[in-house]
């Protein structure tokens, strides 16, 4: 009998309500200091890092953004951003923003919630990662890699050097 992540550890992904949206903006402290790693990114005079651009569209453009937390049992321990690309050639969604707390790391919590993510919304795809970041692009590379079989592209952005997965599901 294999492990099963979601049963063992109890966990959720759930849509994000407006009335939940301060849990959001709580954990995107944590997503913006790991950031600090490859971007120069200093806190406010109060001690906190600046608001997320633009947060407040994923709760008020419709379905074209799309807000999720995954959840162990009831705590949230990550989030994710959808972006829906309804103009896009290249893709039908892009994973804008993908954030798994530390302690809940490397023991396949990030890899089922994007697993459970790319099956939710079936159709073409883009995930980006920073040039210098290379820990998430060794993640998403064998997140996308175990979820297409190996059946996807990779580009990289040749001013940027940011790397992107493309494919289908």
């Amino acid at each position: 009998m294999g492990f099963n992540i979601k049963s063992e550890l109890k966990l959720s992904i759930k849509s994000v309500p407006e009335s939940q949206k301060d849990i959001i903006v709580q954990l995107m402290q944590f997503y913006l200091y790991d950031f600090t790693d490859y971007l120069r990114i200093d806190v406010t005079e109060k001690g906190t890092f600046p608001a997320y651009p633009d947060l407040y569209q994923y709760w008020t453009s419709g379905e074209q953004k799309l807000p999720f937390l995954i959840w162990r049992q009831d705590i949230p321990v990550g989030f994710a951003l959808v972006d829906r690309m309804s103009s896009n050639r290249e893709a039908d969604y892009y994973m804008a923003e993908f954030f798994v707390l530390r302690p809940y790391r490397h023991n396949g919590v990030g890899t089922w919630a994007a697993h459970e993510l790319f099956g939710r919304f079936n159709g073409r795809w883009k995930v980006t990662q920073m040039s210098t970041n290379r820990p998430a692009q060794s993640f998403w590379r064998k997140v996308i890699g175990s979820y297409t079989n190996g059946d996807y592209r990779e580009q990289t952005h040749p001013v940027r050097g940011n790397v992107s997965q493309f494919f289908n599901t």
